[in-house]
């Protein structure tokens, strides 16, 4: 049984949501406080956070930028009533790994949590990429220059270990929503956009361009060393 934490204020949405994902056979532990996410998220065992952007004292945006910060690596969905592009580059570069806007259909958000499950039990072969002063280790899922960690969301990792093991080679857009969203999906373009640039950005903060991720327009991004 999947163990999910639910943090949302709204007692109406909370209450329908804890029922619903009860009745799908989903283990729910409900909390209305932002402040209380990081004590349950990192001394409980759960497969997926499901938190609200908007919680009171912490928000569900700084508690997932928080987590990530101190090394978890749980699935995050965030859900929000923001929709704007910058909101979600927002959210994503928190940590979010997937990003849910309100109103939304329960049978999606099961979609979405039915897909992040899946992706979390896949085992990683025990593998290490080194790309110039990069160093990609699959099993640990950490991106190092040299001595130093880059830190990256589970699916900004996932990203960027597929244009590692196809470097130098495009991989189609179509490619990357299967191999990392799966066939339960409902993406845009941009939410693709948003964590390629969420990934040059700390490529950037870390390298001289030694390594970078090139746009080949109507196709898809090529990892170049």
């Amino acid at each position: 049984m999947m163990r999910v934490l639910l943090a949302e204020d709204d007692s109406r949405l909370g209450k329908l949501l804890e029922y619903m994902l009860t009745q799908n056979k989903f283990s729910v532990e409900w909390i209305t406080n932002g402040a209380d996410i990081f004590e349950y998220a990192m001394y409980s065992e759960y497969d997926i956070l499901i938190l609200d952007w908007m919680m009171p004292n912490v928000s569900g945006l700084d508690a997932c930028r928080q987590l990530r910060e101190a090394g978890y690596e749980r699935a995050i969905i965030m859900l929000t009533a923001k929709d704007t592009v910058e909101d979600r580059v927002m959210g994503l570069d928190a940590g979010a790994d997937d990003y849910l806007v309100k109103p939304f259909e329960f049978d999606e958000l099961l979609a979405r949590l039915r897909a992040l499950g899946r992706r979390s039990t896949q085992k990683i072969q025990q593998e290490v990429i080194e790309i110039g002063d990069f160093t990609l280790n699959r099993t640990t899922k950490v991106l190092m220059r040299k001595d130093q960690v880059i830190q990256l969301s589970p699916r900004e990792f996932q990203i960027f270990d597929l244009l590692a093991q196809n470097l130098g080679v495009v991989v189609p857009r179509d490619i990357i929503l299967d191999r990392i969203w799966g066939l339960e999906r409902d993406i845009t373009s941009n939410n693709i956009d948003s964590y390629m640039k969420i990934l040059r950005k700390k490529l950037m903060e870390v390298d001289d361009g030694s390594i970078s991720i090139k746009t080949v327009r109507g196709i898809g991004y090529r990892l170049e060393a």
